[in-house]
């Protein structure tokens, strides 16, 4: 009887630590984001500076607890070839998924539209923080998806190796 007992403790435990657990990673430290010009920006082909784009209908979490969590969806109202015209395009990426409460941001779908061309990725702003850009995927008919991703010197520096030559310094 009284294995029973410690038994049916330890996987009551077990179930309230893995809801637990489950409500942090996806729901504890989400916050949503209001819209803000500094949240939508592209990298401009000439400058080589991000700057701000008009946009609409602005949806955005992020999290304090890694630079990573950042995801948006807005709408922007200039063409795609516009565009491709005076922005950076990003071959590089690949989008993160983003919590299941969080329903138009579907990183799948818009990694599969990517790779079809369907939709067209853009540099929106080089290290948001040290190593991590923001990348904009926008479709023909002005849907936009936004989230950050690791660039090429975050990697390198991330995995414990020294500086590439080309890159900043990382901060102290």
């Amino acid at each position: 009887m009284l294995t029973r007992i410690i038994l049916g403790g330890i996987v009551l435990f077990a179930i309230v630590a893995g809801a637990l657990l489950y409500y942090l990673q996806v729901y504890a430290y989400y916050e949503e984001i209001n819209a803000d010009v500094a949240n939508v920006q592209l990298v401009n082909l000439v400058t080589d500076q991000a700057e701000p784009v008009m946009f609409e209908n602005y949806q955005g979490i992020d999290s304090d607890s890694s630079p990573l969590r950042y995801r948006a969806c807005f709408e922007l109202p200039m063409s795609l070839a516009a565009l491709t015209e005076t922005y950076v395009i990003s071959d590089e990426a690949e989008p993160r998924v983003a919590p299941g409460w969080f329903d138009c941001f579907d990183a799948s779908a818009i990694g599969a539209d990517l790779a079809s061309g369907t939709a067209v990725a853009f540099l929106g702003e080089r290290d948001v923080t040290y190593g991590v850009d923001r990348i904009v995927a926008v479709y023909p008919d002005g849907r936009a998806m936004a989230w950050h991703q690791i660039n090429a010197c975050g990697e390198v520096v991330f995995d414990g190796n020294p500086v590439p030559e080309g890159c900043p310094p990382p901060p102290e």
